[in-house]
């Protein structure tokens, strides 16, 4: 069985594949740090939306195991 920062890894890459995904957690509230591409040129708004579309199964119902997202920072690859 899949840890919850596992699921979460999952779910970022299934919404941009060449994403990468550091996850911090302590229960149910976690801290993400994104980078990918996908992010390029779209205000800062868009881009949790587009994250919290993504977690949008891990945080639905009464017992989803994702309660919270603490810090969310996005970033965009330095390579582009």
């Amino acid at each position: 069985m899949m840890s919850i920062e596992e699921q979460i890894c999952r779910a970022v890459k299934a919404f941009g594949p060449d994403s990468t995904v550091e996850v911090i957690g302590n229960g149910s509230h976690f801290s993400l740090r994104v980078t990918a591409a996908v992010f390029e040129g779209r205000k800062t708004l868009e881009k949790h939306r587009m994250l919290y579309s993504a977690l949008k199964e891990l945080m639905s119902g009464m017992k989803a195991p994702v309660h919270a997202i603490d810090n969310l920072e996005t970033l965009i690859p330095e390579n582009q």
